[in-house]
């Protein structure tokens, strides 16, 4: 245990001295230089380099620009689905109509339909049948603005029509004013009147629907005004083929339900829409 106590003792003089010579070395009033602070690992890899500015052309004109878009011209042919089913539940009544379109330009077709209609008319003074052709032709315009490549139609149109037929009176009854008996017996006929012909203009409101590859449905609504009309001595053209019936005398509407056919003949690519952006 002395030892140890000898040993401890003997360390702290040594000690001791070291201070007291470290002390008389060092300058009154000295300030010791701080010592610069090491980065850190982490602070060197965390340091960002300045950004660098990348030199622009202030002429340069950034656009924006629309998909390109193709439109396609050729013909549509096809027929009259109303007057090819009509025949079905209608005895009597026999007609086909073929219609067709040209692509002309944007906005505008050249149309035309050609038909033939066999119609027995029944009414309560007269049982008549007419038989004819017709043809129809004039221009659409397309007012439906289609995205990209679509091709339907939404159509306001003019036709100028002409149809030529004959009559045959089957039957009729004379008009009798004071009914109060009786009344006056059929007086069967088979007059016919051959050689009529008629003219009409046309106004054409439509729609047209691509359903598949080129293959199109539509339907339109017609209004016709007669602008001649070649009738028989005391019998009036009360149907007209092409026309339909007449109504007080010029007037007739008509319908129409199609399913027609494209084929294309060339292309035309409309140039995208370049608009600068602000």
């Amino acid at each position: 245990m002395k030892h140890i106590l000898r040993s401890f003792f003997s360390f702290f003089l040594v000690l001791s001295f070291a201070v007291m010579q470290a002390q008389e070395t060092t300058p009154k009033g000295a300030v010791p230089k701080p010592i610069a602070p090491q980065k850190t690992t982490l602070e060197k890899q965390t340091k960002k380099e300045p950004l660098q500015l990348v030199p622009t052309d202030v002429k340069t004109e950034k656009k924006n620009s629309v998909a390109a878009k193709t439109d396609r011209y050729g013909i549509r042919v096809g027929l009259d689905l109303y007057k090819v089913t009509r025949a079905l539940y209608d005895k009597d009544y026999k007609g086909l109509e073929l219609v067709g379109d040209y692509r002309l330009t944007k906005r505008y077709f050249l149309a035309a339909e050609l038909g033939n209609e066999n119609k027995t008319t029944a009414d309560d003074r007269v049982n008549f049948t007419t038989k004819g052709s017709y043809i129809k032709a004039g221009f659409d315009y397309n007012a439906y603005e289609n995205w990209l490549d679509m091709e339907n139609i939404i159509s306001i149109g003019l036709r100028y029509g002409f149809s030529t037929f004959n009559q045959q009176l089957n039957n009729y009854r004379i008009y009798n004013a004071n009914p109060y008996f009786q009344e006056t017996p059929i007086i069967n006929s088979g007059q016919k009147f051959n050689g009529l012909s008629a003219s009409w203009i046309e106004v054409v409101a439509g729609i047209k629907a691509k359903v598949f590859n080129n293959v199109f449905m539509g339907f339109s609504l017609r209004l016709n005004r007669l602008v001649t009309n070649k009738e028989p001595e005391n019998f009036s053209n009360l149907y007209i083929p092409g026309f339909n019936r007449t109504y007080d005398g010029s007037f007739g509407v008509g319908f129409n339900y199609t399913v027609t056919y494209f084929v294309p003949i060339y292309k035309k690519k409309i140039k995208p829409a370049v608009v600068p952006k602000k």
